[in-house]
């Protein structure tokens, strides 16, 4: 009896033992398949996957800048209706020329629309990039004539400016990353906000918007001066509101001096806008391409 148990045992145990053999087996099998089998071709050259996990730029908000008779004016036009027209313009650019990218936008009419607002549509949309158009103005100028102090206007400046955000907000940018990263559905985890790995990945992905914010911002420079000639007054980092609240890599274009008579006939003609529109699609897609290769 005790020697029929004694065989059971044994053969139960040999059994096991063959059954881990074939799993151990399989399992390495399959690691050396997935090791080695993607990283050739069939005829035995190695194989590079560039498709696997790349970058897609997927949505890109337009922002018209002021809005509800806000902003600066011209001699005959007004900076809310300067940018909606632009804005507009840009919708329909992208739409057509940039394939695949959606264009979701902050307003679509004269109304206003709030700055935390603005930033929080964005941040809705989990933008790719944010782009903000506005028209710059001077303030007067006070003069002193035959000994009175008098106020004229000042229509010196001329051209573009392009703002991205500047170190000096970081908190209020941490809190837009956050709500992005770790605040799912409304939850706010506090231990998860905390966490040191996330700390870390917030610091990335700031250090990462704000790499990228410059190095649009020079592109859209770029095709504003040596594309189309304009007078620029180059990329320029200040703490806007707007920018630093928005959980992506952000611009703000100053289109050109209102308050300029020659700058407000271009910003207000056809040919003007056409060709601002135009400028900030070749940046859109040098910036795209730029993302976008293989790495």
């Amino acid at each position: 009896m005790n020697s029929i148990f004694a065989d059971k045992v044994y053969s139960r145990s040999k059994i096991m033992k063959n059954r881990a053999l074939k799993r151990l087996i399989y399992s390495l099998t399959f690691v050396v398949c997935i090791f080695i089998l993607p990283s050739f071709s069939i005829n035995g050259e190695p194989k590079q996957d560039t498709t696997a996990n790349r970058y897609r730029m997927k949505t890109i908000v337009v922002d018209a800048g002021h809005g509800g008779h806000t902003g600066a004016k011209g001699s005959y036009s007004t900076e809310e209706q300067v940018t909606l027209a632009l804005a507009l313009k840009l919708q329909k650019a992208i739409e057509k020329e940039v394939p695949g990218v959606k264009v979701v936008m902050t307003r679509t009419t004269p109304a206003g629309v709030g700055l935390q607002a603005r930033s929080d549509i964005a941040n809705a949309a989990k933008g790719d990039l944010f782009i903000s158009l506005h028209c710059n103005s001077l303030a007067d100028k006070i003069i002193t004539v035959h000994g009175k102090k008098k106020r004229v206007p000042n229509q010196s400046g001329r051209g573009v400016l392009e703002l991205v955000y500047r170190y000096g907000r970081d908190n209020e940018e941490a809190a837009a990353l956050r709500e992005n990263l770790f605040e799912e559905e409304g939850s706010k985890d506090v231990q998860a906000m905390l966490d040191p790995a996330n700390l870390i990945l917030l610091n990335e992905f700031k250090k990462k918007y704000r790499k990228n914010s410059i190095m649009f911002a020079s592109m859209v420079n770029d095709e504003f001066v040596q594309v189309d000639g304009r007078p620029s007054d180059g990329v320029i980092e200040q703490g806007i509101l707007v920018l630093c609240h928005t959980a992506m890599p952000s611009i703000l274009i100053e289109t050109g001096y209102i308050n300029n008579p020659k700058d407000e006939d271009y910003l207000n003609s056809e040919d003007g806008q056409n060709e601002i529109v135009a400028s900030i699609i070749r940046a859109i897609q040098k910036y795209k391409a730029t993302l976008e290769q293989p790495q």
